[in-house]
């Protein structure tokens, strides 16, 4: 069965969303930027969202961390909650 595991940075605004993957391309720690930024309670362990299967998460979520290259950083990604940036650490097709 498929799983894979993610961490995201989730924010307000399309604006802030592609600034913060900016300062990842150049150099940022994700896990620092998730810490200092994320309106997610995941935020505090650096926006880790441990393993879950598809359809666990929202659709657009899903879509991404189940087709996306793991270890690249995705986003910004809308959703009912606002944007995201996604990284899928680890999956299991």
């Amino acid at each position: 069965m498929a799983s894979a595991a993610a961490r995201h940075i989730l924010v307000a605004t399309e604006a802030d969303c592609t600034d913060l993957k900016n300062q990842i391309d150049g150099g940022a720690d994700f896990a620092e930027l998730a810490k200092l930024h994320s309106k997610c309670p995941s935020g505090a362990e650096g926006g880790a969202l441990g393993t879950f299967g598809p359809g666990q998460m929202v659709k657009e979520f899903d879509e991404v961390v189940f087709s996306a290259p793991v270890g690249e950083v995705q986003g910004p990604v809308k959703t009912q909650f606002g944007y995201h940036l996604v990284e899928v650490t680890h999956r299991v097709d």
